[in-house]
């Protein structure tokens, strides 16, 4: 693992919030909690969240432009908010929430590798706060949280399995995998790609045992920030 670190409370407005950093990759993850559901989630007496996911212009080494500029977010941009949407719902027990929504926002403020995977797992970090501050006030209806959830990238780099893969080796990389699992070992999503040669099923399981000790030492990180 590149150095990992997380630091909460970066947008104090937000009910919760982290920077998060895999190495030079910095994601801002906020958490915004609203008392109101999407017309279609009304009335079921079940919560919502869901998450939205942005690169800032200069992320990378040169300036990309704004999606709001060009009218429409990219596939690449969706395909990430979707993960990481479901990535929170997996351990999200609704009912418990209540009727409320809480939108995990991830913008990533430098990108070198791994930028789907920290946002995962800052935006728990920052979902964690909300619930807190949606239990403070006694808006839940028992324990929301049934189980933390971080993510990982590994890959085949130069013919060896490699965990948590900065851009130049993600670049070069024979296979790309992403792996979400939960504190206590589940898969929640599996991500994986042969970009020139096949992989086979003993390479998949070596960066599947990777990508399990990665998330225990996400997982211990976690806990460590949110004193839990």
């Amino acid at each position: 693992m590149r150095a990992v670190t997380i630091e909460r409370n970066v947008a104090p407005k937000a009910e919760g919030s982290c920077l998060i950093a895999f190495g030079s990759t910095r994601v801002i993850c906020t958490a915004s909690v609203e008392t109101s559901l999407p017309s279609w989630r009304r009335g079921q007496g079940l919560g919502w969240v869901t998450a939205e996911y942005g690169m800032l212009p200069r992320a990378t080494g040169t300036r990309t432009r704004r999606e709001a500029t060009q009218g429409k977010q990219s596939g690449r941009t969706q395909e990430i908010q979707r993960l990481i949407g479901r990535s929170l719902r997996a351990v999200v027990d609704m009912q418990a929430l209540g009727e409320n929504q809480i939108t995990l926002d991830c913008d990533v403020i430098e990108a070198d590798g791994g930028t789907r995977t920290a946002a995962v797992t800052g935006a728990y970090v920052a979902l964690v706060e909300a619930v807190r501050w949606l239990q403070a006030r006694e808006l839940t209806k028992g324990e929301p949280l049934r189980d933390s959830v971080a993510a990982v990238s590994c890959g085949i780099y130069r013919g060896t399995p490699v965990l948590d893969l900065d851009y130049l080796e993600d670049v070069e990389a024979h296979t790309d995998a992403n792996f979400v699992l939960t504190g206590s070992g589940k898969f929640v999503e599996i991500q994986g790609t042969a970009e020139q040669h096949p992989f086979s099923r003993e390479e998949l399981e070596a960066l599947m045992g990777l990508a399990e000790a990665g998330v225990t030492q996400l997982t211990a990180l976690q806990k460590a920030v949110l004193g839990a």
